[in-house]
């Protein structure tokens, strides 16, 4: 099978090309440039331009799309882009089936702006004819995730926190090698054709107890305050001030964290089972050993 991967040189498409070119023919699509190697042909194209698309999915069966425009001032309207045009090339060169990786929660008038433009991503996808597969997942936990990077910057710098009411928000993060896995199993899988899946990891808990557990394995104790009003753009500058994350990445993830994202269906762990990885474990493994020792003896 010819695998196309629009946004392979991500956190995510990193984690899942090793798993797909094990298996496939697989043709990695960014917008700069990459050697090829380790079974992966890596082409240029720019989805938000159209420019290159066409030939990136020349002869695909199937095409994953992990591509996102946040941070940009017009996330919403380029990410609208950005997927019709996919969505029309795919269709012209006879793509079979679209893997989409989106969010948990957007499916009502009170969410974000961010987990609305999520869903209408898969939505504009699906707008040519290509069924699309979607995944719907809260935070990944892996070190370059942008929302772990910033729950972890908070621990890092500040002993005292005074926190926003979304701190105790429940979400269901998943570990970046199993949302991968699940990736990787759903691509020409026809069971998973036209659906979409809840993809959640195997403990739901609040962002407090992330930041708590987190900085466990950190040998720190943060004293959480938290406080009835701060408004995102308030919230997206303190992040900005003592996380590695900017504002303008921050502030649509800040605005998501009021909805709560939990898994409301296990069909796709019932599809594709396999142990789900505990949250320690995976937090473990995004800090990497030698970093923990030593972020635990400063």
């Amino acid at each position: 099978m010819r695998v196309t991967v629009f946004g392979a040189s991500g956190v995510i498409g990193q984690a899942l090309l090793p798993l797909l070119a094990g298996e496939h023919e697989v043709v990695a699509v960014s917008r700069g440039p990459h050697d090829t190697g380790d079974g992966i042909r890596w082409v240029e194209a720019d989805v938000a331009s159209g420019e290159g698309v066409a030939d990136a999915l020349e002869q695909a069966d199937v095409a994953y799309y992990l591509v996102h425009s946040l941070g940009a001032r017009d996330f919403e309207r380029q990410d609208r882009e950005a997927a019709r045009n996919v969505s029309r090339e795919a269709a012209l060169a006879g793509v079979e089936q679209i893997v989409y990786l989106g969010g948990l929660g957007g499916g009502d008038e009170h969410s974000s702006p961010h987990l609305r433009s999520r869903r209408e991503t898969g939505e504009r996808l699906a707008s040519d004819g290509v069924p699309v597969t979607i995944l719907r997942a809260a935070m990944v936990v892996g070190k370059g995730s942008a929302a772990f990077e910033t729950i972890l910057g908070l621990v890092k710098r500040l002993p005292v926190m005074i926190t926003p009411s979304w701190v105790s928000t429940p979400t269901q993060p998943i570990a970046l090698e199993d949302i991968a896995r699940y990736l990787a199993g759903v691509g020409g899988n026809d069971a998973a054709i036209g659906e979409a899946f809840d993809a959640g990891g195997p403990e739901v808990m609040t962002y407090r107890q992330m930041i708590e557990r987190i900085a466990a394995l950190l040998g720190k104790r943060p004293r959480i305050v938290e406080v009835p009003v701060l408004t995102p753009a308030l919230s997206a500058l303190w992040l900005e001030l003592v996380t590695p994350v900017s504002a303008s990445v921050a502030r649509p993830l800040v605005e998501g964290l009021r909805n709560p994202t939990v898994a409301r269906e296990e069909r796709l762990q019932r599809l594709l089972p396999f142990r789900l990885t505990p949250f320690d474990d995976a937090a473990r493994r995004a800090l990497g050993g030698a970093e923990l020792g030593r972020r635990r003896q400063s």
